[in-house]
């Protein structure tokens, strides 16, 4: 018969709902059945699995499985149809002894999700124990001097069953002498006595045989029988007598072993010997008294022997003679109740029954880890037990039936924070004072991939020289993942591009273990001077996860370039006998395909025509322009065919050269120039004459640091200017050019135009160096050269040298004029990238047109000033 905690079919069905909505709170309510005791085996109990709302498929899937405390293997479910069967006999009397209530509590545990169901049997108690006494024959003796109405007690008997199957009726076998008497004390117990009816005479009859059967109140009704021995006995009259027939008393469990019970005293009316009463414990008393208490003889004292444990047992019946000293003996009785009054003596126990470990970092809220009874075998209030948990942890207790609990997740879990968790659960009494246990619950907290790899930075810069071996190794990148095993294994790959016309893959790799880059093929800084790509690192999750960072490789320069000459003039020149010193008669033009220092050409002469008589030698080259000039007037003396050779070299280590051979044939015929052809009247005439033919600039650097507005301030600078004789061939004052140049291309500004022509991009890329040249190379005459000649002589060409001290941050602008010594400084330190490189870019060009310029030279005319913008960075 199937019996809901709640009582009756809705609660029944409001079970059922709890359970499907709340699926991991474990067994809110408890079901109930009954069974009888001494039922067969396979006898029905319940419809379990169908009661608790659980399919039969699922039932071997999800791992059902039952305990029972203290019921062993009696029940059993079959797990095909859910039936609750009887497995073995079920002793009621052994299993609850005289307890009024008897029940097997069955925890049923199913997983998927972890469920806990609490399941009461009720064994039936039927009428299986006959009514027994202490013994099967039991000897009274009587003197015949009793007076009527004297009584005899008569220990009863006890039955194994409870309620009515227990219920006694006794019936004694008629006798003219006596007849039994039963009453019934306040605790429902019955005191038998044999009353004497009729005077005894031992003459006449000595021994009475009666029969004493005890008839239980179950169905069918079982007996059980005692005989009664009657003697008469002559002589002693009077018998000891007690106060009471009941003594009742209380006592501590625990109490101290050796603690005064009770003292009895008793009285006989007789003298002398009749009257010296002597006690002792009944026949009928059970060994386990006699192991608690003891009794002494003389005095009547009951002490305690042993421990007393209200959890093994919580009363006591102890029966007592006090006989005197007469021949024949006589005797009086009396019962001392014995009741034990519960201390809180038993700790509360703490048991996990079932765990679910580890639990994933990205669990939900409520789900269920642990399932935990706790247990006082005290009773009252020293049995009531709390339950707390370790403060500050995300999960929680819940109660979910008395004495049940759910350890549950309360809040969220980060495994990176906090990897496992060491929970203290404490169970604690209401006694007073109050015991507690504690039971440790350790909790592994299981990884998930919610961590990408991270870099230690963006991005990284690698500089790498050309002409490198294939296969070399450049750089290595490191990301770290926060989480655990395979999460946080990382794989690293390229994020291929296209660089120009080929593939990313075929100038770097990256192993995918160690994260290392290698450059597969020799770099070359002419073809590409940065190669820019992105390494990807990712995770072995599921989902994966990854994250990119950038490397940009700067190509450093190599002097691996000889300086090239630029399209040969023709096989010989022609130079007129009468040209003066200081005319430029030739130049010769190189390039360098190399940047910086190692781009940087110098012109030497290595065969110059000697002059007869050891004169000087008649021509030279310039160090940097390579314009080959004479160094004085020619005369008849020199050679006509001289040949000069002219080695171009750079400033690279080594240095790299270039030989160009030069043949000029010297000419008597043509005719001078006409001098008022060059001539320019009053203070023009001046500026002519002062036309340059080279520029030698000599740098003295004053820095200066003002506030926060970091003016730099430049100094000083000095120009060597040489005139020549006015004649063909001589520098012609043409439009003032300013050029930034590199190896890569140059910037140059026309101040007629105002306008920048772009020829390439201006950028030199490589290590820090002292500082980088940038000067103008008389660069070949575009389609308007004839206009631009026209100018004013006033415009002169003003030969720019640009020098960046990368070191110092500083960008200084020389500026050389035809009558004007300026110094114009725009300097600006700003930190483009992390690396070192220098960029050059033109900005602002602008001519005054009014108010004179502070400084020595406050002369009111206008001043071409070109203004520049400089980024340095390192």
């Amino acid at each position: 018969m199937l019996f809901s905690g709640r009582g009756g079919q809705g609660a029944r069905r409001l079970l059922l709902s709890l359970l499907f909505l709340a699926a991991w709170e474990a067994g809110s309510s408890q079901i109930h059945y009954s069974v009888p005791e001494e039922a067969k085996h396979g006898t029905f109990v319940g419809r379990i699995a169908q009661d608790l709302g659980l399919e039969l498929a699922e039932l071997v899937p999800r791992l059902f499985r039952m305990a029972s405390k203290g019921g062993g293997d009696l029940l059993e479910v079959n797990l095909q149809n859910g039936i609750l069967f009887v497995n073995s006999r079920i002793d009621r009397e052994e299993l609850c002894g005289r307890s009024l209530e008897c029940s097997i509590h069955l925890e049923v545990i199913v997983e998927r999700p972890l469920q806990v169901f609490h399941v009461e049997v009720e064994v039936k108690d039927i009428n299986d124990n006959p009514p027994i006494f202490p013994r099967a024959v039991k000897t009274i003796r009587f003197h015949e001097s009793r007076l009527l109405d004297s009584r005899f007690p008569l220990e009863g008997a006890s039955d194994a069953d409870i309620g009515v199957n227990a219920l006694l009726s006794y019936k004694l076998s008629s006798s003219e002498f006596f007849f039994l008497d039963v009453q019934t004390n306040d605790e429902l117990s019955q005191a038998l006595s044999l009353v004497l009816r009729k005077s005894l005479d031992r003459e006449e009859t000595a021994e009475i045989n009666l029969l004493l059967v005890a008839t239980d109140g179950g169905k069918p009704e079982l007996t059980g029988t005692v005989q009664l021995l009657i003697k008469v006995l002559d002589v002693n009259d009077n018998e000891p007598t007690f106060d009471q027939s009941v003594y009742k008393v209380q006592l501590l469990e625990n109490i101290a072993n050796g603690t005064l019970v009770i003292k009895l005293n008793s009285s006989d009316a007789d003298e002398g010997s009749n009257s010296e009463i002597a006690y002792s414990f009944s026949g009928d008393v059970s060994p386990n008294i006699k192991t608690k208490f003891k009794i002494d003889p003389g005095s009547g004292e009951i002490r305690t022997q042993g421990q007393l444990d209200y959890e093994e047992m919580k009363s006591y019946e102890i029966q007592v003679i006090a006989y005197d000293h007469g021949n024949p003996s006589m005797s009086g009785h009396c019962k001392i109740s014995v009741k034990l009054v519960d201390i809180n003596d038993n700790t509360p126990e703490v048991s996990i029954t079932s765990l679910s470990l580890p639990i994933r970092e990205d669990a939900e809220l409520g789900t269920v880890i642990a399932l935990m009874k706790v247990s006082d075998l005290d009773s009252g209030v020293n049995g009531e037990v709390t339950c707390t948990l370790t403060h500050h942890v995300p999960f929680k207790l819940v109660s979910t039936f008395k004495n049940y609990y759910s350890l549950v997740l309360d809040g969220t879990l980060d495994r990176e924070s906090v990897a496992s968790y060491e929970l203290v659960v404490s169970a604690r009494d209401g006694g007073s004072p109050s015991l507690w246990a504690t039971a440790r619950v350790s909790v592994e907290v299981g990884d998930v991939n919610d961590n990408a790899p991270v870099f230690a930075q963006p991005e990284y810069t690698v500089f790498v020289k050309e002409n490198n071996a294939p296969g070399c190794h450049i750089f290595t990148v490191s990301a770290r993942d926060a989480d655990a095993q395979e999460n946080a294994r990382v794989a690293y790959s390229l994020v291929e591009r296209r660089v120009g016309e080929r593939a990313l893959s075929s100038y770097v790799s990256v192993h995918a273990e160690s994260g290392q880059v290698f450059a597969l093929q020799p770099l070359d800084r002419e073809e590409l001077e940065l190669l820019q790509f992105r390494v990807s690192a990712r995770d072995a999750g599921a989902p994966p996860l990854g994250s990119n960072v950038t490397l940009q490789v700067f190509v450093l320069d190599e002097n691996d370039n000889a300086p090239a000459l630029l399209p040969p003039p023709p096989p010989s020149q022609r130079v007129a006998r009468w040209v003066g010193a200081g005319q430029v008669v030739a130049k010769v033009r190189a390039v360098d395909a190399d940047s910086g220092y190692n781009a940087w050409l110098s012109y030497e002469l290595q065969e110059e025509a000697a002059a007869p008589g050891g004169a000087r030698s008649a021509f030279r080259v310039g160090l940097y322009t390579g314009e080959i000039s004479t160094t004085r007037a020619l005369d008849e003396a020199d050679a006509a065919r001289q040949r000069l050779l002219v080695l171009v070299k750079d400033h690279g280590e080594p240095a790299l050269t270039a030989t160009a051979t030069v043949l000029l044939w010297l000419e008597d015929g043509g005719a001078a120039p006409k001098a008022s052809s060059r001539l320019v009247v009053g203070p023009a005439a001046a500026a002519a004459e002062a036309a340059l033919v080279d520029v030698h600039v000599y740098l003295v650097v004053a820095i200066c640091a003002v506030s926060s507005l970091l003016v730099l301030t430049l100094l000083v600078y000095t120009a060597l200017r040489c005139s020549a004789p006015r004649g063909e061939g001589a520098c012609v004052p043409g439009p003032a050019r300013l050029v930034c140049s590199s190896a890569v291309g140059s910037w140059s500004s026309s101040p007629r135009r105002r306008r920048w022509q772009r020829q390439q991009v201006c950028s030199g890329e490589g290590p820090p160096k002292a500082d980088l040249m940038a000067f103008s190379p008389s660069l070949p005459q575009g389609p308007g050269s004839a206009e631009e000649r026209q100018l004013s002589e006033a415009e002169q060409l003003g030969k720019v040298s640009l020098k960046f001290f990368s070191i110092l941050n500083i960008c200084y602008l020389l500026c050389l004029n035809d009558s004007v010594k300026i110094i114009l400084i725009h300097s600006s330190a700003f930190i483009l990238y992390r690396y070192p490189i220098v960029q050059c870019m033109p900005g602002n060009l602008h001519m005054p047109r009014s108010g004179p310029r502070k400084g020595k030279n406050t002369k009111k005319k206008k001043k071409k000033a070109f203004i520049f913008t400089c980024l340095c960075n390192h």
